[in-house]
Formats: structure tokens, sequence, C-alpha cells
């Protein structure tokens, strides 16, 4: 599914972060990636339009990969109660602060809660990756597979779901897209040297 790119400097259109701002939530949030993962500010979010079935004191603050499933448990059960969904994806995303995740995530409930639509300009598609900051460095600072892997493949997601065949998939993912932005630029910049970013060495620890 291809998502609206996040504005570069706040991450969130104007009109949500006047929303967001209008809500008195307990907590100012200046880093939207972060501040958005555990989902507590979300559970805030909709607890300004159904208090009853958010009852704040039974979420957590914290930020460990624990705290967060129970905030986000509690989350999705009032969602299938109610008929509405948000994008596995873009929780799982927002869950594990993946780029341009939590961004998603909150114009959706912004969408879903005032029933507003937000005025925005098509971009490319969001693959919640690093590959857009990539892209702003020059060819040789870039990241070889093997560092895609690990600035993409997070931690919590590891700790979430340890199957090591499901995660060995998510890696392989991560260097086919990896490899195909390469092939691409070397048809865009033939001329520049690329040579050290086809790293697969690390790759064998996920076998």
């Amino acid at each position: 599914m291809d998502y609206v790119q996040p504005p570069k400097k706040t991450g969130l259109p104007r009109e949500v972060l006047k929303w967001l701002q209008s809500l008195d939530l307990s907590i100012s949030s200046k880093n939207v990636r972060r501040d958005f993962s555990n989902g507590y500010l979300v559970a805030e979010m909709f607890s300004c339009y159904y208090p009853e079935d958010f009852p704040m004191h039974s979420y957590d603050k914290g930020t460990s990969l624990p705290a967060k499933q129970g905030n986000w448990s509690q989350i999705e059960r009032f969602l299938q109660k109610q008929n509405l969904h948000l994008m596995r994806e873009v929780v799982d995303g927002t869950i594990h602060c993946k780029p341009g995740a939590a961004e998603i995530l909150v114009q959706e409930v912004y969408t879903m809660l005032t029933n507003r639509r937000i005025k925005v300009v098509q971009g490319p598609e969001v693959d919640f990756t690093d590959w857009e900051y990539q892209e702003q460095l020059p060819l040789v600072a870039r990241s070889t597979a093997s560092k895609a892997i690990k600035n993409n493949l997070k931690i919590t997601e590891l700790m979430a779901e340890p199957n090591i065949s499901t995660n060995r998939q998510k890696a392989e993912a991560i260097i086919h897209r990896h490899l195909e932005h390469r092939a691409a630029e070397r048809i865009q910049n033939p001329g520049e040297s690329l040579r050290g970013h086809i790293d697969l060495g690390p790759v064998v620890t996920l076998k």
C-alpha cells in the first residue's frame, strides 16, 4: 500500500499538529517516532473521544517492549470492538520506531477521530526504512548491506518475533531492497565508486 510521504521537518501536517495541541495531551511531542511508539499518547488521543473506554491509569508510560505490547493490545481490542482498523504494518512500524510509521499512524488516527481528510500531495511509497536518509548521503558514505540490516531490523522486532525463519526473511527482504537501490545507483551514477557496499558477510548470523 502506498502512503503519503511524511513532511521532512515536523513529520506531521500543520492541521494535525494543531489538532494534537488542542487535545492537551500529557506529553508535548517533540519526537513523533519516539513519543508515539509505546501507544500511551495514542490511547490519550482516543480517550479524548471515548473517555469511558480508555481509562488512562491502565496504560503504561514505559518504553520497554512489554509496556508497548500491553498498551497496543488494549488499543487494538477497543478498535476491534468498534470495528475500526489501523494497518498492522503501520502499528508495528510505530512500535519499532521505523521511519515514517508514527507520522502515518497519527494521521490515520486524526482522520478516524475527526472524519477529516488531510490535504496533502501524494509522494513516493513509504517503506519504513532509512532509505530516504541514505539518499541524502554521498554514494561512498551509504550503508553496506549488513549495515542496512542493522539499521532497519530493530532489536525490538527480534524480541517480539523471535522466530529465526521469519527474521531471516525480513533480513533477506532488506538485502533485496538494498541491492535494488544499488543497481539503480550504478545506472544513475556509472562513474561513481560503490566499492565495498555489497558486504553480505554478517548476514550468515541469521541462519
